[in-house]
Parts: structure tokens; C-alpha cells; sequence
């Protein structure tokens, strides 16, 4: 009998992500090496919430 895969985590939507974004930003949060992992880490999230959109649309 197969075994059930693991969920997934569910994705943020894209709006959480950009508030995310948008308030690191703001914060001047990019100044330090942390601040600029976390962005880049947001950066991949944004872009598969984006992907996840386009294909709710198709």
C-alpha cells in the first residue's frame, strides 16, 4: 500500500509577502547581512506566490 505524501507547507499569499517586503524595505532592514538573507529568501517566495497565482488563473 503506497503511503501518503507529506503536505506542503501552504504558500503565504503574494500580499503577505510583499507586506513582509515592503516592511523590511521601509526598516532600513537591508543594511545588515541577516537583513539581506531574509530579503533574498522573500525574493524566492514572492516569485513562487507569483507563480502560484498565474496558475490559479489558468
Amino acid at each position: 500500500m503506497p503511503t501518503p505524501s507529506p503536505q506542503l507547507p501552504r504558500a503565504r499569499s503574494l500580499a503577505a509577502v510583499n507586506e513582509e517586503i515592503r516592511a523590511l524595505l521601509e526598516a532600513g532592514g537591508l543594511v545588515s547581512p541577516e537583513g539581506r538573507c531574509r530579503y533574498e529568501e522573500l525574493l524566492v517566495e514572492w516569485a513562487a506566490a507569483v507563480r502560484g497565482d498565474v496558475t490559479e488563473a489558468a
